[in-house]
């Protein structure tokens, strides 16, 4: 399995690489690329406020081809008229006294039939590993902890439906978009505050879980499906879901109604909005929570059980698919809740149709990382998983940070391939 994984990942790499020919656009991209492409974004200053009425210009070739000007929530759209690199700019004549811009500038390549969105910085400009460097290591490092807690709270379900089942759910990534898509909906469409919004949706994200595991996985389980055609299933479940989701929720970026604009606040060399230190809280919270699940009740001892060995749980009395079935609406719950979580602390609040498409490979990342079907290593895992990816910022591009701890995974596994905390299986 972790060698599919591996495979998969590098075949994509390799694919984007090659200088092949480009395949033929779809209907859809052809019908969007005569009307114009859209590009989207979200202005935000240093202290996480959002910006109005901020003119932001599109150039190719040194000639204007299309600007928009920024909405009261700090969201922008405009059309350009076809695929192409283009420079993107914000007009700083616009924008509010006292705005700190890191980046008012940047170009990128627009492509028909994705989601095409440009990010601008803002703030000071950090210093090196010099005079100030050590402070930067610490935000990073306490960023990095807060982005591998949110990580294992969405991949602690992954490692708990595998560990169970011995199902590798590609399908996972897609539970952590809509569940992050029905809060969204909830809190906008509905008008309920997003903390009940979350709890409502985490309740239809553990119904999700539960309709995946009685209308398809039981049925094939039964059926004496192997573990191979039960993982080309779930790799078409993921791409059917995730165009559902851009059919219904549409390819823009939706921000929810609350935690939009906080202030940042310094805790010594570390800068922190409130939703920041709310994720790091609940995560810690939830994850101890399932850890005294495991360990102290009876459905958690059943699922150790059933996960060491369900034959021998079987014959001891557990009802093995009742189990299972508690694991897939827990996995759910939590894919949801992890959804938030990254949308509020990852994305400037927005949800976004390919959201959890992005996070799947470090979710797989650190549950390989710690160990497969443990969720204590799933948990160890994901924090190294974040921090490395957060630190790795101090010398790769931003557009590359998820490669450090894509790379740890390889070079760790080269060494001790069971993972972290995972034991060693003979095989044949």
């Amino acid at each position: 399995m972790v060698a599919l994984i591996g495979t998969v990942a590098l075949a994509g790499a390799a694919a984007a690489a090659a200088p092949a020919a480009p395949p033929a656009p779809a209907p859809a991209a052809v019908a969007q690329q005569q009307d114009g492409i859209d590009v989207s974004g979200t202005l935000r200053d240093q202290n996480g406020r959002p910006l109005a009425n901020v003119t932001i210009v599109a150039e190719r070739d040194g000639v204007r081809a299309a600007e928009a000007t920024s909405r009261p929530d700090g969201r922008w759209q405009l059309t350009v008229p076809a695929a192409g690199s283009y420079t993107f700019r914000l007009d700083e004549t616009t924008l509010p006294p006292g705005t700190q811009v890191l980046q008012g500038e940047t170009t990128r390549q627009v492509t028909a039939g994705s989601l095409n969105t440009v990010v601008f910085r803002f703030g000071e400009e950090a210093e090196g590993l010099g005079a100030g460097g050590f402070a930067i290591f610490v935000r990073l490092f306490v960023d990095g902890i807060r982005f591998g807690l949110v990580i294992g709270i969405s991949a602690v379900g992954l490692s708990l439906i595998f560990g169970t089942t011995g199902l590798t759910n590609f399908a996972h990534g897609e539970m952590v978009t809509i569940g992050a898509a029905v809060a969204w909906y909830v809190n906008v469409a509905g008008g309920v505050q997003l903390i009940p919004a979350t709890i409502i949706a985490m309740l239809i994200g553990a119904l999700l879980g539960a309709a995946n595991e009685l209308g398809i996985w039981r049925r094939l389980r039964h059926r004496g499906a192997g573990l191979i055609a039960q993982l080309v299933v779930s790799i078409g479940l993921s791409i059917a879901l995730r165009y559902l989701v851009l059919i219904f929720f549409g390819g823009r970026s939706e921000s929810f109604t609350d935690y939009t604009a906080q202030t940042v606040r310094n805790y010594g060399p570390v800068a922190l909005t409130d939703k920041d230190l709310s994720a790091i809280g609940i995560s810690i919270v939830v994850l101890v929570a399932i850890a005294l699940l495991l360990q102290k009740t009876r459905i958690g001892k059943a699922m150790r059980a059933v996960s060491d060995n369900r034959d021998l749980a079987a014959s001891s009395g557990i009802n093995v698919d009742r189990v299972i079935l508690f694991v897939w609406m827990l996995g759910g719950a939590l894919a949801t809740l992890g959804g938030v979580l990254f949308a509020l602390s990852e994305l400037s609040s927005t949800v976004q149709y390919e959201m959890g498409f992005r996070l799947l490979l470090l979710m797989f990342a650190g549950v390989i990382l710690g160990g497969l079907g443990t969720a204590y290593g799933a948990l160890l895992g994901c924090l190294i998983v974040g921090i490395l990816v957060q630190l790795s910022t101090l010398v790769l591009p931003l557009d590359l940070k998820y490669l450090g701890g894509l790379a740890v995974l390889i070079v760790i596994l080269v060494f001790r391939p069971q993972g972290l905390l995972g034991s060693r299986a003979r095989i044949g």
